[in-house]
């Protein structure tokens, strides 16, 4: 009995020698072949990213103006899905040649892009619709949606940039008076979007996209540059330039648009 119990006991501790030795050459395996390795961002799943933005600009004196402009940018990280939203509001109002207070512009924008991860690593298709209301750029209302292609090229701790490219259908709604062309139709949208973050927690955030169809080609640039205040409020400088090859008739074919504002940053 005496034997059997030490035959026991000495398997047992060759049992426990064996597999300490097991996990030892595994530790030293990962920390030979992994010892640069840092966690992706998109690792930490799931995650949503909420911003709210505000400027609001008062002029008095020689020229009397006020303009409100306020925005929302989100987005949500799940395991299959990164989700893009984003939403903005313009109000201004001026004194005109008569001296009455009139609304000079009156805009509201809102996107959303859904990309689906594919098993490939940063390869995505997505689904995309956006939706404007300007009462200053000879349309009613005009919509659009695709779907296509898209890819994270890289994303490091310091800089990313994304891409995504496909067909689409646009739908415009002229004003009445309105007479020209209308981009209402099948359309190509492609969009780019670059970002770096200094240490300091400055960020720059450069974006692009045009939707070309057979009677116009519309176009979008952002450039922004942020800097924290203080905890999760920062100031942000942005300038956006808006282009139409073939724009309505009481309209410029350029604009331009320059705001500071101040950003809280929700979740």
């Amino acid at each position: 009995m005496l034997t059997l119990l030490t035959r026991m006991a000495l398997c047992s501790a060759l049992l426990c020698a064996a597999c300490g030795a097991k996990a030892t050459d595994r530790d030293l395996i990962q920390t030979l072949y992994h010892a640069d390795f840092t966690q992706s961002v998109d690792d930490e799943i799931p995650r949503f990213n909420l911003d709210g933005e505000l400027g609001v600009l008062v002029n008095t004196g020689n020229t009397s103006a006020a303009s409100l402009k306020a925005g929302i940018n989100a987005d949500h990280e799940t395991e299959n899905w990164s989700s893009l939203y984003f939403a903005e509001m313009l109000y201004k109002e001026s004194t005109v040649d008569s001296g009455e207070r009139e609304v000079t512009a009156q805009r509201f924008y809102g996107s959303a892009q859904f990309d689906y991860k594919l098993n490939m690593p940063n390869r995505r298709v997505f689904m995309y619709g956006d939706y404007e209301n300007d009462n200053f750029n000879g349309y009613d209302h005009r919509a659009s949606l695709a779907a296509g292609w898209s890819q994270r090229v890289w994303r490091d701790e310091e800089s990313e940039f994304r891409y995504s490219i496909g067909p689409g259908y646009s739908f415009v709604e002229a004003e009445d008076d309105i007479t020209g062309a209308v981009n209402n139709g099948v359309i190509v949208r492609a969009s780019a979007e670059y970002k770096y973050n200094w240490a300091s927690g400055a960020k720059l955030r450069q974006f692009v996209s045009t939707e070309s169809g057979a009677e116009n080609t519309k176009s979008r640039s952002e450039t922004s540059l942020s800097a924290n205040v203080f905890g999760s409020l920062a100031m942000k400088l942005s300038f956006i330039l808006s282009h139409e090859s073939d724009s309505t008739e009481n309209a410029e074919p350029l604009s331009t648009e320059t705001t500071v504002a101040l950003v809280y940053q929700f979740f």
